[in-house]
């Protein structure tokens, strides 16, 4: 640890705390939104909610932070209960979308503005502001206005300022939506090495499932309200549960093609699979084929596999994608390599390894070798 590694420290030495949701529910009204959530998240975590529009994430949020009544359940900060504490006996401390910074004020006034208004000593609040802005690199801005910051800068200001409140917990809600492609890569890397450098647990919601492979140590899966799936990146990746968190993890996503059983193999649009099913599986099941589309690969000399007619082509640099069809209306998406792509309309043969292929049920449940 460097000289200001340590100042910083010692100036920003907030103690972590886990975060708990037992049978946590909202309703508004007569409709549902939130069902029975059940939650673990270690101190130090980084935990992505991550889900489509309207899957209930932002409300979760919510709820942790207390800008929300729960409807049922309990929430759990530092092994304290909060259900009916206020937002500011929470310990927490989050970033939204919008900056919501005053723009008349510096940089360091508005880090430093929920200090003074806590009626903290000058000193402490300089102390503070300085410290943050040394771990965000503002230390050049502080005494500039947000008009004549980069959208970037004015979304570190905004951690900033959740940071001198010195909190256990950070809640962060879609942070980096306001952002250009370019700048949201930037502040991916700026919010990991934050969460490093500062060991606070944090919570981040976002619909875009590249932010949540690339920021999370454990992601959670919502839709309608309810936990899909809970796990690391690579398990969520690798093992998801059912087609949803397969579909929803991974760009592009993966293929998914209808199967049936016939002999102890699958069979899609009347071609064979390598693919042994497991043991017992009736003749005729209607099922649901998953590979990911890097996982596929020409076939080589004498090896089976199944015939793409080539539709179309997308050459993104390091990587080439071939969408085309197995037979109509059985589309198929493989990752090529580096040499010249097949043309359109040219046929070729491709397969995989069986350790790559994912087997699901007709309502999209996972089906593992171990029944």
């Amino acid at each position: 640890m460097n000289a200001m590694d340590r100042r910083v420290a010692s100036t920003l030495s907030a103690q972590t705390s886990g975060v708990e949701l037992k049978g946590v529910s909202k309703s508004f009204g007569a409709v549902d939104v939130i069902h029975d959530i059940d939650l673990s998240i270690a101190a130090g975590e980084f935990v992505v909610f991550v889900g489509p529009s309207g899957c209930g994430k932002s409300t979760l949020l919510r709820l942790i932070a207390g800008l929300e009544e729960t409807s049922r359940g309990e929430i759990l900060i530092g092994g304290r209960d909060v259900t009916e504490a206020d937002p500011s006996d929470r310990g927490i401390a989050m970033v939204f979308q919008s900056y919501a910074l005053y723009p008349h004020m510096t940089v360091a006034q508005n880090m430093g503005f929920g200090l003074r208004m806590a009626h903290r000593p000058k000193k402490e609040v300089a102390d503070m502001v300085q410290a943050a802005a040394e771990i965000l690199h503002l230390s050049p801005l502080l005494d500039r206005r947000p008009g004549q910051l980069s959208g970037g800068q004015r979304q570190r200001v905004a951690i900033g300022r959740a940071i001198v409140r010195d909190p256990k917990v950070f809640l962060f809600d879609e942070p980096l939506s306001n952002l250009d492609a370019e700048l949201r890569v930037g502040m991916r890397i700026e919010i990991a090495r934050l969460h490093k450098q500062l060991g606070n647990t944090m919570i981040y919601v976002t619909h875009d499932q590249t932010e949540a492979m690339t920021l999370a140590d454990k992601i959670v899966v919502l839709r309608a309200g309810r936990i899909e799936q809970i796990g690391s990146p690579f398990d969520l990746y690798n093992d998801p549960d059912n087609l949803f968190v397969a579909g929803f993890i991974g760009s592009p996503k993966m293929n998914v093609l209808p199967a049936n059983c016939e002999a102890g193999s699958l069979m899609i649009g009347g071609q064979r699979l390598p693919f042994a099913v497991p043991a017992g599986m009736p003749a005729n099941r209607e099922l649901q084929f998953g590979i990911r589309p890097e996982h596929l690969r020409p076939t080589r000399d004498n090896e089976q596999g199944l015939s793409l007619s080539v539709d179309f082509t997308e050459f993104l640099g390091g990587a080439t994608y071939l969408y085309g069809q197995l037979q109509p209306g059985v589309s198929l998406v493989v990752q090529g390599g580096r040499g010249p792509a097949p043309k359109v309309g040219e046929t070729i043969s491709v397969t995989f390894d069986p350790a790559d292929a994912r087997l699901f049920d007709a309502d999209g449940q996972r089906i593992r070798s171990d029944g």
